[in-house]
């Protein structure tokens, strides 16, 4: 009979991204990042987020090596949307009068 793996400190509901049970704003996957994206030791994301426990960031990190492909397909997933976003997004007043005055400089420099 298979063993069921119970993690502290982590809630994962079906259909739903894995989460810290204190902070459920608080994605797996976002530590993750922190992790594979920044480098960050378990204790240095802890102290960055001075709201979580070293105790949290290890059992999100042991979450994300025993379920990998649901974390890193949810981190894909999340890349995508901000890549469409950004595409598709209309362009700021304020980042249209920056872009002009860039060309303005250009052309007169």
């Amino acid at each position: 009979m298979p063993v069921e793996l119970t993690y502290p400190h982590i809630v994962k509901n079906p259909g739903k991204p894995a989460r810290l049970e204190r902070h459920p704003r608080t994605r797996v996957a976002m530590i993750v990042v922190d992790y594979q994206g920044r480098g960050w030791s378990a204790e240095e994301i802890a102290r960055q987020y001075a709201y979580l426990t070293l105790p949290e960031v290890h059992a999100a990190l042991a979450y994300y090596h025993d379920h990998p492909g649901e974390i890193d397909q949810e981190i894909e997933a999340e890349s995508d949307e901000v890549e469409h976003l950004r595409r598709t997004a209309p362009e700021s007043p304020l980042l249209k009068r920056l872009r002009a005055l860039k060309a303005q400089m250009q052309h007169q420099g």
